[in-house]
């Protein structure tokens, strides 16, 4: 008989600090039959999580593609990272948000562009894409694999999910396509120009948003002043969309950065505020 593909066939503790003030950074081994590979998951508890006290807390949790590159600098891109998870310490500390679980959602690697991408594309060409079956895999086999070893919360008011880059194409286009399921989302940088705008395109009879949606784009990240002014005119052409659908300043933050780049170290920088703006202690992001 086949392997449950939500099984772990190796699953280990990457740092120790349990039930302390810091959080703690879990490594599991992940199959998925769906898109057939297997990859790693990297799950970032909270601080005092195992604590006796919380045995009974759900916590809110925030989805984030190309999991290799937001908690430690030996995994991620040319060897920076995104800090997630000493963002969310410090931020909790500070009581800006409530303790939440980060799940990094490795990449597929040589396969991301394919993964990542749900139409056919000439720039990167990649003429039999894969990622119409993301959402299946992310919705129907990660989502359970973590309920069933975790206590997050459920609903759409509980649970984010977001990227940078084309990791921000593919958390689109899962926010399209399966509405209701995520509540916050977080677009870094998105590659908008991919597939001819498709995905604008799409956007545009879309009407079942996220509840909070940040969105950001450096000024110099397309390599030409033509291309950085047609990458900076998409973000702001899919805010236009955005607002005509009725999101207003409480569900839309828009952060055009001036001089930014495309690269780990910008959406790192960015990343506290989008973190404080989607989950903040605004309103009620936990459940007891």
């Amino acid at each position: 008989m086949e392997k449950d593909p939500t099984t772990t066939s190796s699953d280990s503790v990457a740092a120790s600090s349990v039930g302390t003030a810091e959080g703690e950074l879990r490594m599991h081994e992940f199959r998925s039959r769906i898109v057939r590979n297997t990859r790693m998951l990297r799950i970032w508890l909270p601080p005092y999580y195992d604590q006796p006290e919380n045995h009974n807390r759900r916590y809110p949790v925030f989805y984030l593609n190309d999991g290799q590159n937001l908690f430690d600098p030996a995994t991620a891109y040319i060897g920076v990272d995104w800090q997630a998870g000493r963002t969310a310490d410090r931020l909790f500390h500070e009581g800006k948000i409530p303790p939440i679980i980060i799940v990094g959602i490795d990449n597929a690697q040589k396969d991301r562009p394919r993964e990542y991408l749900p139409y056919r594309s000439l720039h990167p060409p990649i003429l039999r894409p894969q990622g119409k079956r993301y959402p299946d895999f992310l919705i129907n086999e990660v989502v359970p694999f973590v309920a069933e070893r975790y206590r997050i919360a459920k609903g759409p008011a509980h649970s984010g999910l977001g990227g940078s880059s084309l990791g921000a194409v593919i958390s689109l286009f899962t926010a399209i396509d399966r509405p209701g399921v995520f509540g916050r989302l977080l677009l870094e940088s998105p590659s908008l120009f991919i597939s001819n705008r498709q995905l604008l395109r799409r956007s545009r009879a879309f009407r079942e948003w996220p509840a909070k949606v940040f969105m950001a784009i450096g000024t110099r990240e397309a390599g030409s002043d033509n291309r950085n002014q047609q990458t900076v005119e998409d973000v702001r052409h899919l805010e236009h969309i955005l607002r005509r659908a009725g999101l207003g300043n409480d569900r839309l933050l828009v952060r055009i950065d001036e001089g930014a780049t495309h690269n780990e170290a910008e959406w790192a920088k960015r990343f506290p505020q989008a973190l404080e703006f989607l989950f903040g202690n605004g309103g009620s992001n936990h459940s007891d």
